[in-house]
């Protein structure tokens, strides 16, 4: 059991790269490709919030609970 990450997914419906999300949010490429990889460990709340105001989207959005 693991929390996915569908950032990857969000940001194509939007049409945005992750480079304009980073820019945008004021939070490195690396720190957001990791992220978006799902090879994170954690994410700090302020991020969460960033990345989803941006995107206009909610935390459930783009994180998801994967039991296989």
């Amino acid at each position: 059991m693991a929390i996915s990450v569908k950032l990857d997914r969000v940001l194509l419906d939007r049409g945005m790269s992750l480079t304009e999300l980073s820019e945008r949010v004021g939070v490195t490429i690396a720190n957001l490709s990791i992220l978006k990889t799902g090879k994170a460990k954690a994410i700090r709340f302020s991020t969460l919030e960033a990345v989803c105001k941006e995107l206009k989207c909610q935390p459930g959005d783009i994180l998801f609970f994967d039991d296989d």
